[in-house]
């Protein structure tokens, strides 16, 4: 039951988390384009980045821990489901430039932004 409750804690937070980015992101960037779901997705993948570099070279957390940050609060906090809508809200509005913008930048920099978290934490802890 422990780890169901670190999940569901970490799912809980994740989620404000993600709500309180996409409001920051309307208030200050505009409602044009998803760029809340772009911050998170990005972020969120830089810090999956960090966390399992981390884990792996210099702290072992407990199973509870690892599932508490990793698929509770990361999983809640980056949303493929809400990115899934953008590009089919963009899609039926035949944006379809901005669509596969969106979906390239998004590949692209959530990869980079893992691979960046990787190696920071790699340089950091050298």
């Amino acid at each position: 039951m422990g780890m169901y409750l670190s999940i569901a804690l970490g799912g809980a937070l994740g989620a404000c988390a993600r709500y309180g980015v996409g409001h920051l992101a309307i208030r200050f960037l505009g409602p044009g384009y998803p760029f809340g779901t772009l911050i998170v997705n990005v972020l969120g993948s830089f810090l999956m980045g960090i966390l399992i570099e981390y884990m792996a070279l210099r702290w072992s957390p407990s199973q509870e821990m690892r599932v508490f940050l990793v698929t509770g609060f990361l999983g809640a906090f980056t949303t493929f489901s809400t990115f899934s809508l953008d590009v089919a809200v963009q899609v039926e509005k035949g944006d379809y430039f901005i669509a596969g913008g969106y979906i390239a930048l998004s590949v692209i920099l959530c990869i980079a932004g893992l691979f960046a978290g990787l190696a920071m934490m790699r340089a950091l802890l050298a």
